[in-house]
């Protein structure tokens, strides 16, 4: 039991280290982003032609702040997926331990193109949504900025992440800590979890805003199946049992038995 005890201590005192370098270093980004909050908010703006409000002495402070924690991690992407490389790489072959660089290029094209698709294609549908709708009542739009960047926030981030999923199914499949099988066996649960996440991460949790977030969740879930399919670790097959469909070799019969029934 101590012998199996030792290992997986050694990869929670792993799993723990990691973390601490990745939550500091998220931490020192934030704190340079806050600086520049206000140009940050002046981006997130762009999708919403009217000016925004705040209604609390401490709203637009909060609203920085969740602007800034985006662009932190934004810019500590390369130590959060390079921690996440470095706990993977033991369980690579040695020939497969040289993707490092291009998977860092891969997973941070991936990520910004979450945040870009997000930003161009799904905040623009969710909010002319639904100032449409108010105008419609003939009700006026008056954002609150901290609504509103939460709002933001919370998307991004999703799609951000969302967009790693292929990825990282490929990268456990090549590994063998997970196969295509597996993956395809858990098809309907991952679609079930995506929905509970696009509940929990969408700010109003309506149906529509639900269904823009979920569908390309589940996806970007079938590509990961299909990537872990493709580049995912053939496991061996074990040469005794392809040995023992050969038909079994005649033993010889033993000398003088036929000589003896002549007899």
């Amino acid at each position: 039991m101590a012998t199996l005890a030792h290992p997986f201590t050694r990869h929670i005192r792993d799993i723990k280290r990691r973390l601490i370098i990745v939550g500091a270093t998220i931490m020192v980004a934030f704190v340079a982003m806050f600086s520049v909050s206000p140009d940050l908010i002046e981006w997130f703006k762009r999708p919403f032609a009217d000016d925004l409000l705040f209604y609390g002495p401490a709203e637009a402070l909060f609203a920085s702040i969740k602007i800034s924690f985006l662009a932190g991690i934004v810019v500590s992407l390369p130590v959060i997926l390079y921690q996440f490389w470095k706990f993977v790489q033991p369980a690579l072959l040695p020939g497969e331990q040289g993707w490092g660089i291009p998977l860092f290029l891969l997973a941070t094209g991936f990520f910004v193109l979450g945040l870009i698709f997000c930003n161009l294609v799904i905040l623009p549908l969710v909010i002319d949504f639904f100032v449409s709708f108010g105008l419609e009542r003939e009700l006026k739009p008056e954002l609150a900025v901290g609504i509103y960047v939460d709002f933001n926030v919370k998307f991004l981030l999703a799609f951000g992440f969302a967009f790693e999923i292929p990825l990282a199914l490929s990268l456990l499949a090549r590994a063998g800590l997970v196969t295509h099988a597996h993956l395809a066996q858990y098809r309907r649960h991952a679609a079930m979890l995506a929905l509970i996440l696009s509940a929990i991460i969408t700010p109003d949790a309506t149906l529509f805003t639900m269904l823009l977030m979920a569908i390309p969740l589940i996806v970007l879930y079938e590509i990961g199946v299909w990537g872990a399919k493709i580049f995912g670790r053939i496991p061996p097959k074990v040469e005794e049992e392809e040995d023992g469909d050969d038909p079994e070799e005649e033993t010889p019969m033993p000398t003088g038995t036929a000589g003896n029934r002549v007899s």
